[in-house]
């Protein structure tokens, strides 16, 4: 494990090497005594515990794949990850926008102790994306995800539900044709990446998933699944680490599938309740949940076990601009008792990992981001998950709900405004 840098020694320390050397982008060297809006807010504001120590933490970290005994090494790799980290806080997507970003507030960035040969070349950040061990970078994602994790849930009141799904890198191509698919393990409670693992190119999430809960601790927490992850390996590794399970059944497994609907006609539901009507997104929608017993609908008890349960799951929907009516169904295996309350909500609560991968799209054009190698697109993948988790511990650190409401596209705003802001945004504890 790697020392955690202290925030204050680090500036220090990179402002005397600052003085001696001769920026490079820049024709007037950088004084201490210069005024600069950074430096107050650094001088004003303690660091220790906040989100911009965990981001230094996390650069700092990250295992420097370069000779550092050999050759001339202009910038940290630290440096070019909170660059890089920076940059797409800011809303910054390409790699000319970030080095813009870096010249347009190299002074400041000195101030903090980074850069101090000025900004790296776009090349430099290619060769940097390709060279860094994205096993290595996952991992110290992992370890920055857990410094907040255990602050965020002390105020949850309910189960810790992690929402486990994949997401292609439609930026890149294999060999095969393939995007690279990433599995990723989401915190539904506090709104953080808590690890990913990324497919192997001839395989599938049904080979990365166990090695994914491997990673996290689930042990009296509720993991819920696509139809796919509905395999007896992935449900047996759910057992054994103490973890519940909720999982869509598909006909991927059919005789499970259809044993289960021929029997749901010949039994009344142990209970069942219903939610809405609800308008939002433009229809009114109603959800009704039925809850049986898996013991009378599961007939290999002997693969899939008997403590399972059953849940229905039935939406109609009314599209409110043209008044059309839309009814589905769906059906889910859980480990939970039958009269856990409110399973309703661990259903609809997966679906939170879905709108994080939109997010991820929209907010920060992950699809449109072209990467040549697989290794490059995990580590793009990785930062910019760090990013959008950034805006989940934000808000829930923050005591008011008004700024717990808001959206990451409406905070991108407010801390693309300039580097102040994003240093005061940061520097929330």
């Amino acid at each position: 494990m790697v020392e955690r840098p202290n925030f204050r020694n680090f500036i220090v320390e990179n402002q005397i090497v600052m003085n001696k050397n001769k920026p490079l982008d820049q024709v007037r060297p950088i004084e201490a005594t210069v005024p600069n809006h950074t430096t107050k807010v650094l001088n004003k504001t303690d660091t220790d515990g906040s989100i911009l120590e965990e981001l230094i933490a996390f650069a700092s970290s990250v295992p420097d794949f370069r000779r550092l005994s050999k050759g001339n090494i202009r910038h940290k790799l630290a440096d070019i990850i909170m660059l890089i980290t920076l940059g797409r806080l800011a809303g910054h997507v390409g790699r000319a926008d970030i080095i813009e970003f870096g010249r347009h507030n190299l002074n400041k960035l000195r101030k903090m102790g980074m850069l101090k040969n000025g900004v790296p070349s776009e090349a430099t950040l290619c060769r940097v994306e390709n060279g860094i061990n994205d096993i290595g970078m996952t991992d110290s994602m992992q370890h920055f995800a857990e410094t907040f994790l255990g602050r965020l849930l002390k105020a949850c009141r309910i189960i810790e539900i992690i929402c486990v799904d994949g997401k292609a890198e439609r930026g890149t191509v294999q060999k095969n044709g393939r995007s690279p698919d990433i599995v990723s393990a989401y915190s539904f409670n506090t709104g953080i990446t808590l690890a990913t693992e990324a497919c192997k190119e001839k395989s599938n999430e049904i080979k990365a998933v166990p090695i994914l809960l491997d990673k996290i601790d689930i042990a009296g927490k509720v993991v819920t699944a696509d139809a796919m992850s509905m395999q007896k390996d992935i449900i047996d590794k759910i057992r054994e680490k103490g973890g519940h399970f909720l999982i869509e059944l598909k006909s991927n497994q059919r005789s499970l599938r259809y044993g289960v609907e021929d029997r749901l006609e010949q039994l009344s539901p142990v209970y069942s309740y219903t939610e809405g009507p609800e308008l939002a997104h433009g229809r009114i929608e109603t959800r009704t949940y039925r809850v049986y017993d898996g013991l009378d609908l599961i007939a290999d008890k002997q693969k899939w076990g008997s403590n399972m349960t059953i849940v229905e799951f039935e939406a109609d929907t009314v599209r409110k601009s043209t008044g059309v009516h839309t009814s589905e169904k769906r059906l889910y295996v859980s480990s939970l008792p039958v009269d856990t309350p409110s399973l309703g909500h661990f259903v609809r609560s997966h679906w939170s990992i879905e709108s994080m991968h939109w997010g991820l799209d929209v907010n920060l054009n992950q699809d449109n981001i072209k990467r040549k190698y697989p290794k490059a697109a995990r580590n793009l993948d990785t930062i910019q998950r760090i990013v959008y988790s950034v805006f989940s511990i934000w808000k829930g650190l923050r005591k008011k709900r008004s700024d717990k409401k808001k959206g990451v596209a409406e905070l991108m705003r407010h801390v693309s405004m300039n580097f102040t802001r994003l240093l005061r945004f940061l520097n929330q504890k």
